[in-house]
C-alpha cells in the first residue's frame, strides 16, 4: 500500500480515538448542569472524568501532528479556511483545562459555579464545532487552485454543517451521560439513565437524518466507497439504538460500549465518504486536495512510520494501564468522606 493512503488511515484512526475518548469527557461536561444538584453530585460527576481528561485530549495533539508530517498541504489548507473555528475550539478547551484544575481551589460557592459554567461551556463549543467541520470537510468547501479557502466563517455554517455539529453534540453528550451512569453510584446513576434515555432517542433521530445525508451525497458524487459508507452507517444506527436499548435495562457498561462504537462506525463512515479526498473543493475543481498532492514525500512518511510502529503500542498500553487502575466507580460516600476530611 503507497505509504500516504496509509497515512490517510492512520489520521482517521487518531480521529476515531480522540472523539471516542474525549467525546465522552464532552459529554460529562454538558450534563453538568442535568446531573450537578448540589457540590457533591457536581463533584461526583467532575472526578469521573478527572484522572484520564487532559490523557483523552493528546490524541487531538497528536492526530494534529501526524496531519501536519504527513498531509502539510491539507493541513496549511485546514487550519487556514477554518481558522476561526479551530480557534474556539481552542480557547474552549483553555477553558475547560482550566476549570477542572481550579473549581476546588476555593470553597465560594459563586467560584465554583463560575468555573462549572466554564466547563459546560468549554465541552459544547468543541463538541459542536468539530461535528461542523468535519462534516464540511467531506461535503467540500470554496477552494482556488492554489488550495486556499476562498469563503468565511458563515461559510462553514451550512444546513450539513450545522447538522454534523448537532450530530456529535448529542452523540458526545448522550456518550458521557452514559459514561456517568458507568461510573458512578445513587442519585446520579439513576439520574443520569434518565437522561441518556431521553438525550438517546433525541440523538437516534438527528444522526440518522445526518448518516442518510451523508450515504446520498457519497453515491451523488460517486466517491469510491459509497456502498462502505452506507453499510458503516447502518452499523453506527444499529450500535446506536442498542445502546439506548442497553441503558433502558440498566446495563451500563454495554451501552457505553454500545456508544464508542457507534462513534468509531460514524466517524469511519465519514472517512470512507471522503475517501480518495481529503478536502474537495465546491469551486475551483483544481483546487481539490486528494490523499496523494496533499501528502509528504515518501522519505517523510517512512520515518513517520516506523516511529508510529514503535510508539503507537506503547502509548495505547499506557492508556489502557491508566483506565484500569481509575475503573473502580466514584461513589457519593467517597466524595462525602474526602470533604470532610481536615485540610493538610
Amino acid at each position: 500500500m503507497d505509504l500516504a493512503y496509509l497515512w490517510f488511515w492512520i489520521v482517521g484512526f487518531l480521529f476515531v480515538g480522540y472523539f471516542v475518548l474525549d467525546g465522552f469527557d464532552f459529554g460529562v461536561g454538558m450534563s453538568l448542569p442535568f446531573l450537578g444538584k448540589n457540590d457533591v453530585s457536581r463533584r461526583q460527576v467532575i472526578n469521573t472524568i478527572g484522572p484520564v481528561w487532559d490523557l483523552n485530549e493528546t490524541w487531538v495533539i497528536v492526530a494534529g501532528a501526524c496531519l501536519f508530517a504527513a498531509f502539510p498541504e491539507w493541513y496549511a489548507t485546514l487550519f487556514s479556511g477554518f481558522y476561526l473555528a479551530l480557534l474556539l475550539i481552542l480557547l474552549a478547551l483553555i477553558l475547560r483545562g482550566v476549570s477542572f484544575e481550579y473549581r476546588h481551589q476555593r470553597d465560594s460557592l459563586r467560584w465554583k459555579r463560575g468555573f462549572d459554567t466554564m466547563i459546560v461551556v468549554g465541552s459544547a463549543v468543541p463538541a459542536l464545532l468539530w461535528g461542523v467541520a468535519v462534516a464540511n470537510i467531506v461535503q467540500g468547501v470554496p477552494l482556488d487552485a492554489d488550495h486556499e479557502f476562498i469563503g468565511s466563517f458563515l461559510t462553514l455554517l451550512n444546513a450539513y454543517g450545522l447538522l454534523g455539529g448537532l450530530t456529535t453534540l448529542l452523540l458526545f453528550f448522550t456518550h458521557g451521560v452514559y459514561f456517568v451512569a458507568l461510573k458512578t453510584d445513587g442519585q446520579v446513576a439513576a439520574d443520569a439513565r434518565r437522561l441518556a434515555g431521553r438525550s438517546g432517542l433525541l440523538t437516534i433521530v438527528v444522526a440518522a437524518i445526518f448518516l442518510v445525508w451523508t450515504v446520498g451525497m457519497a453515491f451523488g458524487e460517486d466517491r469510491e466507497f459509497a456502498l462502505v459508507t452506507a453499510a458503516l452507517s447502518a452499523v453506527a444506527a444499529v450500535l446506536l439504538i442498542a445502546s439506548w436499548i442497553s441503558n433502558a435495562r440498566g446495563r451500563e457498561g454495554w451501552a457505553f460500549g454500545f456508544g464508542a462504537f457507534t462513534i468509531v462506525s460514524t466517524v469511519l463512515a465519514v472517512w470512507f465518504a471522503l475517501f480518495p479526498f481529503v478536502m474537495p473543493s465546491t469551486g475551483d475543481p483544481a483546487g481539490s486536495l486528494t490523499i496523494e498532492n496533499a501528502s509528504s514525500t515518501d522519505y517523510t512518511l517512512t520515518i513517520m512510520s516506523w516511529a508510529a510502529l514503535i510508539f503507537l503500542p506503547l502509548v495505547l498500553a499506557y492508556q489502557g494501564w491508566t483506565y484500569w487502575i481509575f475503573r473502580k466507580r466514584i461513589t457519593r460516600s467517597h466524595i462525602e468522606a474526602a470533604a470532610a476530611a481536615p485540610a493538610h
